[in-house]
């Protein structure tokens, strides 16, 4: 048997895990801390590499202590991360300025110049849509797509972009402050945009790079998501509480390793999955795209394998602003606030299981009203930093309470919206497996089941599948499971939720007017961020 540790690092804090593999991969202890995420005006959205340096140091000691462990039980390490990050390093491995999240939008004028010329396909020139889609099967047209950030420090602030000696994903970042080598696993350099995917030419790709202006020496070595990366320095471990040299292995990105621990591992198996962003994402066996629909399949963490997958920006993260927003009470009406997760007779573990009960048995389709869950732009099954969320339908006799389950219907109508995009190019499977913290509570997962139609399995601990995920990849490294492809084996389900059919004529006709509400208020959206209406 082996002890592993697998960090988690999402968009608002880090979830560090000790896990045991033999026959099983079992939950010992976990930790979390949460980070900053700085969002400007403008769409920026940055974070602090320190903060996740920190948030992992002291989440490390705190699980070892919950797990009764010495360091030297440890016997590796690996994680699951965001995505599609920014960080430039200089050649020590020190980032330069903040890392850039995937949800920073600022590069407008960025994406404009490289994508804005000449005749448009999907949002993008047409020629340079073409090659990337031959040479990647995927395309650099979203404002949040990595290289448009690359692009936008180069522009402004050629000091830090001078400094520079690689450009890497969160992960790799990490990665490289545990070991002090510079890599990237085949997903988190995908995920670039810049890599050529065909057969026989994996790796990155001259051409692409010279299309979007990439100077190739930045880009690191590729590595597998299994193979080790390095082991801990004698910094790194005492920074972190953990031995040197323990191996630290390559890990993915959460796109890749969520679908792997929630054990969807072979072609056909679909997920879902709701934390702060969401998405839908089926495993196939080749790659393809639409871009009419923003959806495309990224390398993932499984060899002779691809996840065709569709993202939201802002899932879980809307259920936040409703908590923060309407639950509670920020302008100061009340003197006191009962704090409903303390005290002898307290019957919620958080205010997030206080809502969920509380919206339990109010109306599907909440009246009439209808809420859209781009709180940050959206990216699938349209492309639109300027989308935002709207609240439809409201009347006199409207309450907070409808508002919040509004809120979780207009995440589970999105995701409906992605999953039948998805089924007009591949078959998705009937059962859908539902993981993140949105699977945590029941009327979610029923809401779920009934917006789609399908069957909506859980597993255990669903919040923490990105972190067994990354606990498998230690598994392989190390010899214990044969392949990534295994895992499914390991993943057990724990509850099923079946539709109800006397809520769909409702859900259907709701669902008809939120697909209608972007196309009716897209020139609006604009409106609103870029300066007024024109004619």
């Amino acid at each position: 048997m082996a002890y592993v540790i697998a960090y988690d690092i999402g968009t608002t804090g880090v979830k560090t895990c000790v896990f045991a593999i033999e026959d099983s991969i079992r939950y010992i202890a976990g930790e979390s801390m949460g980070y900053h995420l700085f969002i400007g005006e403008n769409g920026e959205a940055e974070q602090d590499a320190d903060e996740w340096w920190e948030a992992m140091g002291k989440t490390t000691r705190s699980v070892l202590k919950s797990a009764g462990l010495a360091p030297s039980q440890i016997e590796a390490l690996s994680f699951c991360s965001q995505m599609q990050g920014m960080v430039l390093v200089d050649q020590e491995g020190n980032a330069v300025r903040r890392p850039m999240s995937y949800m920073d939008q600022r590069a407008r004028e960025e994406l404009a110049a490289g994508m804005g010329s000449g005749p448009q396909i999907a949002g993008g020139n047409a020629a340079k849509v073409v090659h990337s889609l031959m040479i990647n099967r995927a395309t650099s047209t979203s404002v949040k797509d990595p290289v448009w950030k690359y692009k936008w420090v180069e522009a402004h602030e050629p000091e830090n972009f001078a400094k520079a000696a690689y450009w890497l994903d969160v992960k790799d970042y990490l990665v490289c402050r545990c070991t002090g080598n510079i890599c990237m696993t085949e997903d988190t350099a995908y995920a670039m945009l810049v890599t050529d995917s065909r057969k026989g030419h994996e790796g990155w790709s001259p051409v692409l790079c010279k299309l979007y202006g990439v100077h190739m020496k930045h880009l690191a070595p590729i590595i597998k998501v299994t193979d080790m990366a390095g082991r801990l320095t004698e910094k790194a471990a005492a920074e972190l509480g953990l031995a040197e040299g323990t191996p630290v292995f390559g890990g993915g990105g959460d796109a890749s390793l969520i679908g792997v621990g929630a054990g969807c591992v072979h072609p056909g198996q679909t997920h879902i999955y709701s934390g702060t962003s969401g998405w839908v994402s089926t495993v196939v066996s080749q790659q393809m795209v639409d871009p009419e629909t923003m959806i495309a399949s990224p390398v993932g963490a499984i060899s002779g394998c691809y996840n065709y997958f569709a993202e939201m920006e802002t899932a879980g993260k809307c259920l936040e602003w409703v908590k923060d927003h309407l639950a509670l009470d920020e302008i100061g009406v009340y003197l006191e606030k009962q704090d409903i997760t303390s005290g002898y007779e307290a019957e919620y573990a958080s205010l997030y299981d206080y809502m969920s009960d509380v919206i339990r048995d109010l109306p599907a389709g909440c009246n009439g009203l209808v809420f859209t869950p781009w709180l940050q732009g959206n990216r699938c099954p349209f492309e639109d930093p300027d989308a935002a969320g709207v609240f439809f339908g409201l009347r006199l006799e409207t309450g907070k309470a409808l508002m919040i389950r509004a809120v979780l219907e207009g995440v589970c109508f999105h995701l409906r919206w992605m999953l039948e995009c998805q089924e007009k190019k591949v078959k998705t499977s009937q059962v859908l497996r539902f993981v993140g913290g949105g699977a945590l509570s029941d009327v979610t997962c029923q809401m779920l089941a009934d917006i789609t139609g399908r069957p909506v399995e859980t597993v255990d601990r669903p919040q923490n599948v990105g972190s067994v995920g990354a606990a498998a990849v230690c598994g392989v490294g190390l010899g214990i499971i044969d392949s990534m492809q295994s895992v499914g084996d390991f993943v057990t389900v724990n509850k099923v939720y079946t539709p109800d059919p006397s809520v769909k004529p409702v859900y259907n006709r709701n669902y008809a007017v939120f697909k209608e509400l972007y196309k009716t208020n897209r020139r609006l959206f604009r409106a609103l961020r870029q300066g007024g209406l024109t004619n």
